[in-house]
């Protein structure tokens, strides 16, 4: 790594580094599996059920990860999630007999504890890295990791499209093992060993939040992020795919191409959100930021049921809940990073992304049986419901941004 660049800097570096090869990865195999099973004949309630362990195990992964990083440093966390990412992707090397849903679910299983490991020790090890006098520049910081990695996200998804119309699922899935156990390798060797580890070593009921802030912002998300999942996990792509007919180059180029443009609009998140110079968000504005999504699915729900043409309806209307959408998962990155205590920051966040793979489980699971029992109108409907409880929750969120002189 360059030598003139400050070790804070080469750290975040080395962290969004990690992030982006393992999101690309994730998206690719996200991709993959739901387009290879529904090629195979699997029904949308079905391939929602292959995802059913990835969310649940990111559930505890969080909790119990945030506890793990305190005790033992975030670069020992992150590693570990690289690892099981590669050893989830070589489960899915098997003979395709081999492939039946337990064992697919149990590879997901694995990547749901690795995707998790890596979020968090990501998400986390920024605080650290940032002085706490700096509230601009940590949501700066923050939103570029978190919109890069959403970004790369997207192009993951559009990866896993053309690489599985191009080479198949197999030589894809060998591809992107070898490529992240390079990555693995160069983690091990470079990663700051002591980052993230808290002076008092936390005991195991420390995993559980004593913030009324931390756990409201976890109560917003969770459904913040089931209002996205329920729709966009399953219910989007089969749509797509079943009923409008489309190939699987445009339905990972059309997903691909949201994720990267809702990961361009999270790393702008600082300039739609401050008022002035060096201003910092608070609670009003989650409140008013998921509000205002709120509409958006509520009006496609509408649309659809009087019968407008859908393609035109979803293509516009998720462009906009992109946008809106984007904005409110950087601000609640930032306000979780903000309000965690310094001194085992992994604690705080673990769980909040406890919530956050909570509210994705739930989507998840919505997104298939709903889809498959009342249609996309009904998980765009239930979207909207969702939006709304989120921003409900925010209300009570302090109306103070966090400063210097009043450390969290």
């Amino acid at each position: 790594m360059p030598a003139r660049l400050s070790p804070a800097v080469r750290q975040y570096l080395l962290i969004t580094g990690n992030y982006w090869a393992f999101t690309l990865t994730d998206g690719a195999l996200r991709m993959l599996v739901v387009l290879h099973f529904h090629q195979l004949g699997y029904g949308p309630l079905q391939i929602a059920m292959l995802f059913l362990f990835y969310e649940i195990f990111g559930v505890v992964t969080n909790l119990v990860g945030g506890w793990l990083g305190a005790r033992i440093g975030l670069n020992r966390t992150m590693n570990v999630g690289l690892a099981l990412q590669v050893a989830a992707l070589a489960m899915l090397l098997v003979p395709a007999s081999w492939l039946v849903v337990p064992w697919v679910m149990a590879a997901q299983a694995l990547s749901g504890v690795a995707k998790d490991l890596n979020k968090m020790s990501a998400k986390s090890s920024i605080k650290l890295l940032v002085p706490a006098a700096r509230q601009g520049a940590l949501f700066r910081w923050v939103a570029a990791l978190t919109g890069s990695k959403n970004a790369l996200k997207g192009v993951g998804f559009f990866m896993g499209g053309a690489l599985l119309t191009t080479l198949g699922f197999r030589p894809s899935i060998l591809i992107m093992a070898a490529g992240l156990a390079l990555v693995w390798i160069a983690s091990l060797v470079w990663l700051k060993r002591d980052l993230g580890k808290a002076q008092a070593r936390p005991k195991f009921r420390d995993i559980l939040s004593k913030s009324g802030a931390i756990n409201l912002l976890s109560a917003a998300r969770l459904f913040l992020f089931g209002a996205r999942d329920v729709w966009f996990v399953v219910a989007l792509p089969v749509f797509l795919s079943g009923v409008l007919g489309w190939d699987f180059w445009q339905v990972g180029g059309f997903m691909a191409s949201w994720v990267i443009g809702y990961g361009i609009v999270q790393s702008l998140a600082p300039y739609f959100t401050t008022r002035g110079r060096g201003s910092v968000p608070a609670g009003r504005a989650a409140f008013g930021w998921a509000a205002a999504l709120a509409v958006v699915p509520a009006a496609m729900a509408l649309l659809l049921v009087q019968g407008a043409s859908a393609q035109p309806v979803l293509l516009g209307g998720l462009a906009l809940f992109g946008l809106l959408f984007a904005v409110n998962s950087s601000l609640h990155s930032y306000l979780i990073v903000s309000h965690a205590k310094a001194d085992g920051v992994s604690l705080d966040v673990g769980f909040y992304y406890m919530a956050n793979a909570l509210g994705r489980l739930l989507g998840t699971v919505l997104s298939g049986w709903v889809y498959q029992t009342a249609g996309i109108e009904a998980c765009l409907a239930i979207s909207a419901v969702f939006v709304a409880m989120a921003a409900v929750i925010s209300i009570g969120l302090p109306r103070q941004p966090v400063s210097a002189a009043t450390p969290a």
